[in-house]
């Protein structure tokens, strides 16, 4: 976890990321600036997401043309006019719970003349995968974000107190349990993430304080504990251990407006609460003892950023299974183009987070480079990687 040597360019060094933030402390920046420029690398990166995924949504074993997938887009738009509940069973060791799902109806704002089968592959289909791979990808690029300036190193991500590794135990030990009902799998997963990162907050916090260093090695405990247990789950998964190996690699080979509807919230309310904050963890970055004098409740702060980042982390890992690279390359390549202001880079990861998991998510679909289609996870590790490495080859990992 070590720092590289500064060099002459500055816009990852620990000087840039000072300097912005003494900047939001001081409130020198007072027209605005920053957030201007937040706003015009949200409105670029939110084109390259608009083009990324009508493209995306032609390619596949029945290829579209692009006017086809724009306007069955445009005819997919619509707005809920009822929400319902209803009641199912998560059933486990023949005792049945009863679980509550929201279930809502839309009124589609527009109906333009289109080919009707283009337009179900599309609607039903592509745009479901799509959308869910565009709401994970900001998820986990918004959560890696904050998790690199909260450790104060670029080799943070978003599973780094263990939440990702707790949603795995979670869902393996449903699959290897047979436990079925709605949302089950997503369920313990959620549940098995969140409890994780609250257990690594318990160990750290002493005497009302989270030193991050402690944060950080009960986080590399925990995970290897959790590793250890979700093993010994595969081993007893019987004839699911296809499917629980499956799930641990990623995918989005089930999505669903469901799963869209029940993730989209939790990652842009997390989303929003975190972009509040972006001027304490500017703040931060100078050094507890500094931000502290500068005014802001440094633990209380921490315990935001910790808490909701483990919340949407979590909320993506829990539908889709555990992605890598996302929350770690994406901020750090966006870092060096935008600068280390929090107010600008977690706005314009989250948005470059959302493309990245589009695009290689298409590439996974399509199966470019495997003869076939394969889960996500494996195509952004082996994207990211190679990627990650001529980054440290050619522009220096810089300390925050």
């Amino acid at each position: 976890m070590g720092t590289a040597t500064e060099s002459d360019d500055r816009s990852g060094g620990a000087a840039g990321a000072g300097s912005a933030a003494q900047s939001a402390a001081d409130g020198s920046v007072v027209d605005g600036r920053p957030w201007v420029r937040a706003a015009v690398w949200s409105a670029a990166l939110t084109v390259v997401l608009v083009v990324t995924a009508l493209a995306s949504a032609t390619v596949g074993p029945v290829s579209l043309d692009l006017p086809t997938v724009a306007t069955a887009a445009v005819n997919a738009i619509g707005v809920p006019t009822s929400v319902g509940v209803s009641v199912g069973g998560l059933s486990a060791f023949g005792v049945t719970v009863p679980v509550p799902s929201v279930r809502a109806e839309y009124t589609y704002l527009f109906d333009l003349p289109v080919d009707r089968t283009g337009e179900v592959i599309v609607r039903r289909i592509r745009l479901p995968r799509i959308a869910l791979a565009a709401v994970v990808g900001f998820a986990l690029a918004a959560a890696g974000t904050v998790m690199q300036g909260f450790f104060r190193n670029p080799m943070a991500d978003p599973s780094i107190i263990g939440v990702s590794s707790g949603a795995a135990v979670g869902a393996v030990a449903t699959i290897a349990l047979s436990v079925s009902g709605p949302f089950g799998l997503q369920l313990s997963a959620f549940l098995g993430a969140i409890l994780t990162a609250f257990a690594v907050y318990l160990i750290a916090t002493d005497g009302g304080r989270t030193p991050v260093a402690t944060l950080l090695l009960a986080g590399v405990a925990v995970q290897t504990f959790l590793g250890a247990v979700t093993s010994f789950l595969l081993l007893h998964a019987g004839q699911d251990l296809e499917r629980a190996i499956y799930w641990l690699m990623g995918n989005l080979d089930n999505a669903a407006w469901d799963e869209v509807a029940v993730t989209l919230p939790v990652a842009v309310g997390g989303f929003l609460v975190l972009l509040a904050y972006a001027r304490d963890l500017n703040v931060l970055l100078l050094g507890e003892e500094d931000a502290h004098t500068l005014g802001i409740e440094v633990e209380r702060t921490k315990r935001v950023l910790l808490a909701v980042s483990s919340v949407v982390t979590a909320a993506a890992v829990a539908v889709v299974g555990v992605i890598g690279f996302v929350g770690l390359v994406v901020p750090h390549m966006l870092r060096l183009v935008v600068g280390p202001d929090h107010r600008v880079l977690l706005p314009a990861s989250a948005i470059g987070g959302a493309a990245f998991l589009v695009a290689t998510d298409t590439v996974a679909r399509v199966g470019v480079f495997a003869g076939g289609p394969l889960p996500v996870g494996i195509v952004t590790a082996a994207l990211g990687a190679p990627f990650f490495l001529y980054l440290l080859r050619t522009r220096e990992v810089h300390s925050l």
